[in-house]
């Protein structure tokens, strides 16, 4: 046998041995010394001088200085410490409340919070068991299908791998030695629209059957609105929002009514003024930062640089009219819409502010609130560049703490079981580093990356057919394997063909995430079904669950195909911020 299809030999024991269930990390590099041995061997040499270690030393050390795999141990870490902390049980309720007259409520309650909780932690594992915990038996007590009840955990478990700050994302660009950031921008507006399209399933699945998703009683749907607000209601007026502004302008009655906690003062109408006006602080506070960062940082930037000087090296720059004159017109229009928009749909809130809509948005910024405010500012710090990825996992995991302190819901065990799956996940995944290298450098010197080229290259495809290509086979592939697997064994396969194709590796690497939530999702190693599985109720089978998670890998399709499409859903963001 020759040896570039030893190398392709190589690359199928691989696929079945880890099938078999043996580690993968250690099965690449039993593997790659094995073969490497058989590579490197010289009969005139004692076997002990084999350049095979040598290798192995070399590969290890390149791992473990690979800057970009420190920030996984604290992004990870911040995920267990968010997960172990139990923050999401008053989130599910609140948002909830907040969904209580939408169809298929408990189903779009359960989307979002994976969503957000995966956004937040970036476990899939530990997103799809606790959302298993919280909401599969209220949605199958509620009389839903177990179809949709299954369906809407897993898939909605699976968007924390693929919306950053993802482990996923560092693992590719330490393979395809590629921006972190950049990725982190490129896979936002994907991620996002998945979720939204997973949204839309669920709710036009409700409407076309609302058999599958029953309404609700009204016990559950019922705002838990405190007494006093009621009598507040009827001394001042059924409008919270104008109540409280004549009771702080007149008191006197509002101080003499009665709480569960003693008469109300003056701060606690204070307090609550401010989650009334919540609302139009964080509309307001988002268009301005939009306004801000288009109109007024760009021009600034653009006009640090003293004129008529040039950096050095660099060819000269033709300021064209947009760099002239700020934003291109079309900014405006939109803005203007959007702030248009805002402002009616605050006023048709605010005009009827009764009681319920007052405590359900106090329940909101108590419970959603914190952690939104630590995932905007540890992907912020990241996109406008003010910090590194590493950096920025660092103040995600010291907030995860204070978030967890303050909830009191972090106990000494709670942290070390935190701790300790930090570590060991850290250190699976830099035993896959170690391994991959080794593997994929011997597979190299065999001769079986030069082949696999070959064959690709004499198919004479299109970067189009190419494209679609290679994700098929990363698509059946997610059936056997996990996502780990794949990215570290067999992308990097694809990867030197990109530039011949004239690929961006940002593009293809950000297909290859949205492909990979497929892995989760398809039989017969679908991670999400097993997790899901463990802490449901005996009467939910493995098929049924299989079932619900069906309709999201078509879901998966259509997306790569919308951004086969349009590839400025991937590559608009990073090109705006970066360049």
């Amino acid at each position: 046998m020759s040896e570039p299809f030893l190398g392709l030999t190589m690359l199928g024991l691989i696929v079945v041995v880890i099938m078999m269930g043996f580690p993968t990390a250690f099965t690449l590099m039993g593997l790659g010394m094995l073969f490497g041995f058989y590579a490197f061997y010289n009969p005139v040499e004692p076997w002990i001088d084999n350049r095979v270690f040598d290798l192995m030393v070399q590969r290890t050390y390149g791992a473990m200085t690979n800057d970009v795999l420190i920030s996984i141990p604290l992004f990870v870490l911040m995920g267990y410490v968010m997960e172990r902390g139990a923050l999401v049980d008053k989130m599910f309720y609140s948002i909830q409340l907040s969904f209580r007259r939408v169809p298929a409520s408990l189903a779009v309650t359960t989307l979002i919070v994976c969503t957000f909780w995966g956004i937040a932690s970036g476990l899939v594992g530990a997103v799809v068991v606790l959302m298993g915990v919280i909401a599969m038996n209220p949605m199958l007590r509620a009389g839903y299908d177990v179809k949709l009840a299954s369906g809407v955990i897993t898939a909605g478990g699976t968007l924390g791998i693929l919306i950053p700050p993802s482990v996923m994302i560092i693992v590719y660009a330490a393979v395809a030695g590629q921006s972190v950031v950049k990725l982190y921008a490129a896979t936002m507006l994907p991620g996002f629209f998945l979720a939204l399209l997973y949204l839309a399933y669920v709710l036009g699945w409700a409407m076309l059957n609302p058999k599958i998703a029953p309404s609700l009683p009204e016990e559950q749907t019922r705002v838990p609105v405190p007494p006093w607000m009621k009598h507040f209601a009827e001394v001042y007026s059924p409008n919270m929002l104008a109540g409280l502004l004549a009771a702080l302008v007149s008191p006197s009655r509002a101080l003499g009514i009665k709480g569960e906690e003693g008469r109300l003062t003056y701060w606690k109408l204070v307090k609550n003024l401010a989650a009334a006006l919540f609302p139009l602080l964080l509309t307001a506070s988002t268009l301005w930062l939009l306004w801000w960062y288009v109109v007024i940082h760009q021009q600034a930037a653009a006009t640090e640089a003293p004129e008529g000087l040039e950096e050095l090296g660099a060819p000269v720059a033709d300021a064209g009219p947009a760099a002239a004159g700020g934003p291109a017109t079309s900014f405006y229009v939109w803005f203007g819409l959007a702030a248009a928009v805002a402002v009616f749909a605050l006023l048709r809130y605010y005009r009827n502010m009764t009681a319920e809509r007052l405590q359900v948005v106090k329940l909101l910024v108590s419970s959603v609130m914190p952690l939104a405010i630590l995932t905007v500012v540890v992907l912020g710090v990241i996109l406008f560049g003010i910090t590194t990825a590493t950096e920025s996992a660092a103040v995600g995991a010291a907030g995860a703490f204070l978030l967890a302190l303050q909830a009191r819901t972090l106990d000494w065990q709670r942290t070390k079981e935190a701790v300790f799956l930090t570590a060991k996940t850290t250190a699976m995944v830099c035993w896959l580093f170690v391994g991959s290298a080794l593997f994929s450098a011997v597979f190299a010197i065999l001769g079986g990356q030069a082949l696999v080229e070959q064959w690709v290259l004499a198919l004479d495809l299109t970067p189009v057919q190419f494209m679609i290509l290679s994700q098929a086979i990363i698509f059946i592939l997610g059936w056997p394997l996990e996502w780990t697997e794949i990215i570290i064994i067999f992308v990097p396969i694809f990867l030197p063909m990109l530039h011949h194709f004239d690929i961006d590796p940002i593009l293809w690497g950000v297909l290859v995430f949205v492909n990979l939530q497929a892995a989760f999702l398809s039989p017969p190693v679908a991670m999400s079904a097993y997790y899901l599985k463990g802490v449901s109720p005996p009467q939910v089978t493995l098929n049924q669950i299989f079932a619900g998670m069906m309709p999201y890998m078509l879901i998966v399709i259509l997306c790569m195909i919308m951004m086969y499409i349009w590839p400025g859903m991937t590559l608009w963001l990073p090109e705006y911020l970066y360049g």
